[in-house]
């Protein structure tokens, strides 16, 4: 994870920003107990971020302890988005693979382009 400074939103947030990363995560320290990664064409971070926590949050929002985080970095022509968080607690098997399918669904995938596009 990037080592920017952290700062608080109103919304109840925690968001990092190097110029290069953007995170944002509920709890400090970020912890990575479950993840999955995958590639984007380039959009804005910020907007992708979040809807991308908006769609974990709602799959995962029963997982007891669940605190998401959203990474995205600028890559090449692209973006990198790591999207997990920490459980307190045992993760659930099958957890991992959950947050991985949404990232590959070509539906939510098609619908972050149009939130976070260039504009």
């Amino acid at each position: 994870m990037n080592n920017g400074t952290w700062q608080w939103d109103k919304r109840g947030w925690h968001i990092s920003d190097d110029g290069a990363t953007y995170v944002v995560t509920r709890c400090l320290p970020a912890k990575w107990d479950i993840f999955a990664e995958t590639r984007l064409p380039d959009m804005g971070r910020r907007r992708l971020a979040h809807a991308v926590r908006q769609d974990l949050w709602r799959m995962l929002q029963r997982l007891r302890g669940y605190a998401p985080i959203v990474s995205v970095t600028r890559a090449g022509q692209g973006v990198h988005l790591r999207a997990g968080g920490s459980v307190a607690g045992s993760v659930p098997p099958g957890a991992q693979a959950q947050i991985a399918a949404m990232l590959a669904d070509p539906d939510r995938r098609a619908a972050w382009q149009r939130a976070a596009g260039h504009r």
